[in-house]
């Protein structure tokens, strides 16, 4: 049991510095500084997190329920 703790820790803790990688990227971008060491060439987290909205938006209910369920598991902690 206590190993499953560790790795949910860990997961956890991956989840939260991916999250603040992403925010920063966002911030980044709106500051106009694209060229960041973590990020790949060309790529643009705002067009990204952009596209997922509307394509959850699209699918009407289900990306509604997709939204709470995510937001569910992630005040969950």
């Amino acid at each position: 049991m206590e190993v499953l703790n560790n790795i949910r820790g860990w997961a956890g803790s991956l989840a939260d510095v991916g999250i603040s990688l992403a925010a920063l990227a966002i911030v980044a971008e709106a500051l106009g500084l694209n060229n960041m060491p973590f990020m790949p060439e060309g790529l643009s987290v705002v067009d990204n997190v952009s596209s997922m909205i509307a394509s959850l938006g699209s699918q009407g209910v289900m990306g509604l329920i997709a939204i709470w369920i995510l937001w569910g598991i992630w005040n969950r902690k």
